[in-house]
């Protein structure tokens, strides 16, 4: 009886493989044995497409930041390109909370990643931000969307009203907060962007100069 042939193995099948593990088990129970036990092959098999494993945690991390859409800057005004890139940054982080905490070291040589921080920077600075303005703002937006999308606000709060009814006067509505956490954590990020963008518009009008009046807003998240 012939041996049963070994799966073949593709750079994006490890990929795919390894953000599905960390999605479900975290970085801290990510190794290579794992996933190559997970793809069903032997360990060795994966360096013939990743020479390490940071290289395949590289490689996740960038498939997630592919994800966000940064198409707005240089097509809209840039106050409504921050708006609708910080949603759609959160929501590829915020589906895959578990490699965050790697995202959030920089991009390195990761091509998204570096594509996504040039058009950033290339739209603020073409929109009339110092090279110097346009490097905070782009920093202040991952501190700010990457700390959104570690962990759910509401659901930090157990479910139980006696933990605060006598002792937390002010919270004794806390324990609907996990019912709700789409809407308190979601609204809670727009309310933050918002204030955020408002802040940046009159530092530019200050610093720079006058501002136009916004569009109608396009499609909302």
């Amino acid at each position: 009886m012939p041996r049963p042939r070994q799966a073949l193995l593709s750079r994006q099948r490890i990929v795919e493989t390894a953000a599905a593990l960390i999605d479900a088990e975290g970085l801290e129970g990510f190794s290579t044995r794992r996933l190559a036990a997970e793809l069903g092959v032997r360990g060795p098999s994966l360096y013939n497409h990743f020479a390490t494993k940071d290289e395949i945690l590289d490689a996740v991390a960038d498939s997630v930041t592919g994800q966000v859409d940064v198409s707005f800057f240089g097509t809209v005004d840039w106050r409504e390109a921050l708006r609708r890139w910080g949603h759609s940054y959160r929501a590829a982080l915020a589906a895959h909370p578990n490699i965050v905490p790697y995202l959030a070291r920089g991009p390195g040589r990761r091509p998204a990643a570096l594509t996504m921080a040039d058009a950033v920077y290339g739209g603020l600075v073409a929109a009339g931000w110092p090279p110097a303005r346009a490097t905070h703002i782009g920093a202040l937006m991952r501190y700010f969307v990457a700390g959104s999308a570690l962990g759910s606000f509401a659901r930090g709060f157990v479910e139980d009203p006696g933990l605060y009814a006598e002792q937390y006067p002010h919270l004794t509505q806390a324990h609907r907060l996990a019912e709700h956490q789409q809407q308190v954590d979601e609204g809670a990020f727009a309310l933050g962007l918002d204030a955020l963008i408002h802040g940046l518009s009159r530092t530019y009008e200050e610093h720079i100069g006058p501002l136009p009046p916004l569009p109608p807003a396009g499609d909302a998240y």
